[in-house]
C-alpha cells in the first residue's frame, strides 16, 4: 500500500511538471512573437522596382552593384537595396 501511494505521488508530480512546462513554453512563444523580424513589403514602391531593374541589368552584364544609389529617406534606401538584391539574384 505504501508503494502505491508513493507511485501515485510521483505520477502527480510528473503530470504537474509536464503541464507547467507546457504552459510556460506557450507563454514564451506568445511573448517572443512580437519581436520576430518581419520585413516590410517594398514590392509596390518605385524605388524597389528601380532596384530590381538595376539588379537584373547588373546581373545580365556580370557587374557588381555598378550604380551606388543614395536616397534621402532611409525607407527608400532599404526598398532599393531589397529590390536590387532580388533583381541581382542574391
Amino acid at each position: 500500500m505504501n508503494i502505491m501511494r508513493m507511485n501515485s505521488k510521483c505520477c502527480v508530480w510528473v503530470v504537474t511538471i509536464a503541464v507547467g512546462l507546457g504552459i510556460s513554453g506557450g507563454a514564451v512563444l506568445a511573448v517572443a512573437s512580437p519581436f520576430q523580424n518581419h520585413d516590410p513589403d517594398y514590392s509596390k514602391t518605385k524605388t524597389y522596382q528601380q532596384g530590381v531593374r538595376e539588379g537584373k541589368d547588373d546581373h545580365a552584364h556580370n557587374r557588381d552593384h555598378s550604380k551606388k544609389r543614395h536616397f534621402k529617406k532611409d525607407e527608400d534606401q532599404k526598398a532599393y537595396e531589397a529590390g536590387y538584391q532580388k533583381g541581382h539574384g542574391n
